[in-house]
């Protein structure tokens, strides 16, 4: 009988993937357009190196306007915490009254539109790109993320590529949505499934 560290491997399905082994000097983006020119983007990177994300600029409204000058729509009454880092403010669309804790990560590869009077707590990350696994280009797959009015995506929790977190929803602490949240449900775990709140 065959042993690994996993104990028995009769007793474990075959979770082996197939297909092609990745070969990154051919990987492809596609037809992924960032949306700004190198220059710009290289303009961002810097402005949210020396000041956005720092936490020697901790106020709220400055914040606001370099989003905006950069494309964002940022709503009235948007909270931003330190260290709050956005990949592409132009993909970025937030409501009013918003609160963005320490931490948070927007990797906005993809539009990402999150509503008004939602919190996003301390370390989210907010995901929209990953990778086909099973070309050997390792091809970059990029999908919006919506989060609606009023939900709460609580402490270190991750939002995958194309979920929708509709109105009134909570994510608990530490989950993983890998699908869409139905309004007012509170969902944990990895992957995060409701349960009874």
């Amino acid at each position: 009988m065959k042993q690994s560290v996993l104990g028995n491997t009769n007793d474990h399905p075959d979770t082996r993937l197939t297909g092609n082994n990745r070969d990154l000097a051919r990987y492809d983006k596609g037809g992924f357009d960032p949306g700004r020119g190198i220059a710009w983007r290289f303009l961002w990177y810097l402005v949210s190196s020396l000041l956005f994300e720092s936490a020697f600029f901790p106020l709220s409204s400055p914040k606001r306007t370099l989003l905006r000058l950069f494309g964002a729509k940022i709503g009235r009454g948007v909270v931003i915490k330190p260290h709050v880092k956005i990949k592409y403010p132009w993909r970025l669309d937030v409501g009013g009254h918003s609160w963005i804790g320490e931490e948070v990560w927007i990797d906005n590869l993809a539009d990402v539109r999150i509503g008004s009077n939602v919190c996003l707590s301390q370390g989210v990350y907010v995901c929209t790109g990953s990778h086909n696994h099973r070309r050997p280009t390792f091809d970059l797959i990029t999908r919006p993320i919506i989060i609606e009015d009023e939900t709460w995506i609580c402490a270190k929790a991750i939002l995958l590529p194309g979920v929708i977190i509709q109105a009134g929803a909570v994510v608990a602490a530490g989950s993983v949505v890998v699908k869409n949240v139905r309004a007012r449900d509170f969902v944990a775990g990895v992957p995060a499934k409701p349960c009874i709140n």
